[in-house]
């Protein structure tokens, strides 16, 4: 294997342990310069004399690294800084899953028109390798379903409120002061993160470009410790789940992210604190499964330093080009059929089951159990109802009628329940 050379933009937490993997394990890797705003603060005695530090971004594109390694996230400048990078004839390797969801087709048609590689292992579940294995590893099948725990913060959230009973806000307090949760919790309660991964996941698997203003997002933040103990008498627990599967026919790709419930001996449920997990469906190979810790800097590391050895293999577009020949879907929907779980925080009336089972008939959907809380509070009393599989369409609609009834005293809960 020739030697690599490189530059990290971003020396943050991922860019410290890229930094250190490569210093301590991979002579072949040779680093070049760090850039960062406000280097001065970010200087470590333990990288070598020879690396030049800098906060100067051309310093680093104007480099005769091979490779930009890009760190630091978000759009803007880190859109600009890797067009520049590869129009400098530079092979990139990212970790900006928000980049490559939004702007996607057009680095990677600039990487394969320029003949360099753009690798992004480390946009998905960290340190677990499914970019690799869904992209090459399953390139023979075809797929037609992804779905997976992708955000861990949310998993640490939602695991810590069914193993210790606490409220939402508690287990983000305890996300936040371990380093899971940023101060702005937003893209990861909300599935803006997961959102973006799955975009990335749809292209490299599904060979459907979807982007996402097209994918539907639901937020974890009505979740309740009573909602986990129904789900739990249903032989379920609740986790946020992204999921993508597509018409090949009609060139539909049918794709959501937000809480659902999920059975208690699935994968999903068996994912534990920050840990992802990744399950697709190919029509020769079944159902594969890939577990491991999706967020971390040294996990994320281990999956940028990847990268750059398959970089030091192939100076190549590689993967890039086959990727860039993706085409958007036709259409795009969030109604994926099946049945749901509602749950309503009522005032004791008499007829409220009456009422709302009246409405779901109105629109031909039928209720398959009804499952009482033995006691409320003060804050209302807890109903929560499983229907049966329903057009989503017409869900909508009855929850908007179910809505404008007179006994809520809280927002009312609408998951799928996965089977």
């Amino acid at each position: 294997m020739r030697g690599l050379t490189f530059a990290l933009v971003g020396f943050g937490t991922v860019g410290r342990a890229v930094a250190r993997l490569v210093l301590s394990t991979h002579a072949t890797l040779h680093l070049t310069h760090i850039f960062n705003r406000d280097v001065e603060r970010k200087r470590v005695d333990w990288v070598p004399g020879d690396v030049q530090w800098t906060a100067d971004i051309d310093d680093v594109l104007t480099s005769p690294a091979d490779a930009i390694v890009e760190v630091i996230g978000g759009l803007e400048p880190a859109g600009a800084w890797v067009t520049r990078a590869l129009e400098a004839g530079k092979a990139v390797v990212t970790a900006n899953k928000q980049l490559l969801a939004h702007h996607g087709s057009d680095l990677l048609r600039l990487a394969a028109a320029r003949n360099r590689a753009l690798r992004f292992e480390a946009a998905v579940c960290g340190g677990l390798p499914v970019v690799r294995a869904i992209g090459e590893g399953l390139a023979g099948d075809r797929l037609g379903r992804i779905a997976g725990v992708l955000n861990g913060t949310s998993n640490y959230i939602l695991t810590r409120m069914e193993s210790a009973g606490i409220g939402l806000d508690e287990a983000l307090q305890e996300a936040q002061e371990l380093g899971y949760a940023e101060a702005d919790p937003t893209d990861d309660l909300d599935g803006h993160d997961a959102r973006a991964k799955l975009c990335v996941l749809s292209r490299i698997g599904l060979q459907q470009a979807i982007t996402p203003d097209q994918v539907a997002c639901a937020t974890i933040r009505g979740v309740t410790s009573h909602d986990f103990a129904t789900a739990r008498r249903l032989g379920c627990t609740i986790r946020q789940v992204a999921e993508a599967e597509q018409d090949v026919n009609a060139r539909v790709v049918r794709c959501r992210v937000g809480p659902a419930l999920v059975p208690l001996d699935s994968a999903f449920s068996r994912v534990v604190g920050t840990q992802n997990v990744l399950q697709v469906t190919g029509e020769f190979s079944g159902e594969t499964a890939m577990k491991g810790l999706g967020a971390g800097g040294d996990a994320t590391a281990v999956a940028v330093v990847s990268d750059l050895l398959a970089v030091a293999e192939d100076r190549g577009a590689g993967p890039a080009a086959r990727y860039a020949a993706v085409d958007a879907p036709l259409a795009t929907t969030d109604r994926l059929p099946g049945p749901w779980f509602l749950r309503f925080t009522i005032r004791d009336r008499v007829g409220v089951v009456a009422d709302v089972a009246h409405v779901l008939a109105v629109h031909a959907i039928d209720i398959e159990a009804v499952h009482h809380e033995p006691a409320g509070t003060s804050a209302g009393i807890p109903l929560a109802i499983t229907i049966a599989p329903c057009d989503p369409h017409m869900l909508e609609r009855a929850l908007v009628e179910i809505a404008l009834l007179d006994f809520h005293v809280g927002p009312p809960l609408a998951v799928p329940i996965m089977r």
